[in-house]
């Protein structure tokens, strides 16, 4: 269980005698607001040791201030092994509908070519071990799915072209603040630039108009010839979606069957 917040602000004199409020948190902590003053932060307590999924802690909060500097996230004020403590931004938290707007993926795709452009961080993204971790906690998906789901994870190269990935862009992790900022940065690491224009496009369904949109922004106009590049990380992010979804407690399996329809598609 994750400690009690009060106790853990007890021993940061700035933030001692905050408010705190509790927000919606993540699968893998408890999540919430302090006040003091002028001042607001964001303090995640972790339930459980992370596996080798996530980052440390520290390791993410390294991450994160990396792209902070270059205006991508919010700033991480401290960090150890189960507790992140960072920076409270005001902005407005993006919805699926504005993945709608041309002007809006347009500024996506430029904020994602800024942030892999980004030094390395020393730590790869390993789609075998984390498909490994996931399937290790299915129950309810048909075994054939998940077979099928580990031979597209397996048959995937590492990647040649790393470079600094989020690799968890889903919509309730970008916001405008005014400028575009990304949070949550547990996944973070290096990784195929592709998988991050990937997870845009699948987890949110994109059209073939939007994708091309997203590519060619992403590319000065040249995106075409990238596009198989492209289609082998959406079919990557997509097996792993899926089986990350089964693994989830509690997870919709509407949604699964839906997820694993799109890998067999995938396939054909």
């Amino acid at each position: 269980m994750a400690q009690d917040p009060a106790t853990i602000l007890a021993g940061i004199p700035e933030w001692r005698g905050a408010d705190i409020e509790q927000l919606c948190g993540g699968y893998n902590n408890a999540t919430y607001r302090l006040t003091k003053g002028d001042r607001s932060a964001v303090l995640k307590l972790d339930v459980s040791p992370r596996d080798e999924t996530l980052n440390p802690r520290v390791v993410e909060a390294q991450i994160q201030n990396m792209a902070a500097q270059a205006g991508l996230a919010p700033a991480v004020i401290f960090a150890d092994e189960r507790m992140y403590l960072g920076e409270y931004v005001e902005g407005t938290a993006w919805a699926r509908g504005c993945l709608g707007k041309k002007e809006n993926l347009e500024r996506l795709a430029r904020t994602l070519k800024k942030l892999h452009a980004l030094p390395l961080t020393g730590r790869s993204f390993d789609a075998r071990i984390a498909a490994k971790r996931y399937v290790e906690k299915i129950s309810g998906l048909d075994a054939s799915v998940v077979r099928q789901c580990q031979r597209i994870i397996e048959s995937m190269r590492l990647p040649q072209n790393l470079c600094c990935c989020h690799n968890d862009l889903v919509i309730e992790n970008i916001l405008t603040t005014p400028g575009l900022v990304f949070i949550d940065w547990e996944y973070a690491c290096d990784n195929d630039p592709f998988f991050d224009l990937a997870t845009v496009i699948e987890h949110h369904e994109l059209s073939d108009a939007q994708a091309n949109l997203l590519l060619d922004t992403y590319f000065d106009g040249d995106g075409q010839r990238w596009r198989p590049y492209l289609e082998k990380q959406r079919k990557l992010y997509l097996a792993l979606y899926c089986l990350w979804l089964a693994s989830r407690p509690g997870s919709d399996m509407a949604l699964v069957r839906s997820v694993a329809e799109r890998v067999a598609t995938s396939c054909s």
